[in-house]
């Protein structure tokens, strides 16, 4: 059997033709852009033929609410991160800013950390910038991300991990 016909599919099929119209239009609700809508309504069932496992849900609606969510969530994250570093460009004299296209790919490398540092919690992804970006010493995160200093090593242990993956792959 195709992997086209595999159970999991259908489903994704299923969830598609019966509530892509409402999703798309809760996401028209929800997004300024409706071209922004439809992108996120196509990228939602993409992601679910991306799992390796899918049940189906008992509330299917809600289901997608949740991952379209996630999908917004991580729209606007790189949207603010875009945002903050084209401020800090205009913080540079022009005759010392990069080219356009080194711009453009310091940001394509801003947005893979970006997804790479967003596999991690939420302290363990400040504690990592903190430790990274700050220089602060991990009694310093420690207290104020209200932890303690052997959870900070653990936070920084599972971001150094992620830079290791993203360079080289699962360890074997």
């Amino acid at each position: 059997m195709s992997s086209f016909h595999s159970p999991q599919h259908q489903l994704v099929g299923t969830l598609y033709r019966d509530h892509r119209s409402w999703l798309l239009a809760w996401l028209k609700r929800n997004v300024a852009c409706p071209h922004r809508a439809e992108d996120l309504s196509q990228d939602t069932f993409i992601r679910l033929l991306g799992r390796e496992q899918l049940t189906e849900p008992r509330e299917p609606r809600a289901f997608l609410v949740q991952v379209a969510k996630g999908l917004l969530f991580d729209h606007f994250r790189r949207a603010a991160l875009e945002q903050a570093y084209l401020s800090e460009l205009m913080l540079i004299p022009e005759a010392e800013q990069p080219s356009l296209e080194e711009q453009q790919l310091i940001l394509e490398d801003l947005k893979a950390i970006d997804r790479l540092l967003g596999k991690l919690s939420s302290k363990a992804r400040a504690a990592f910038l903190y430790s990274r970006l700050d220089g602060m010493a991990h009694a310093e995160i420690a207290d104020t991300l209200g932890v303690s200093v052997p959870r900070i090593r653990q936070y920084l242990a599972q971001g150094m991990r992620q830079c290791y993956v993203a360079l080289y792959g699962e360890p074997t």
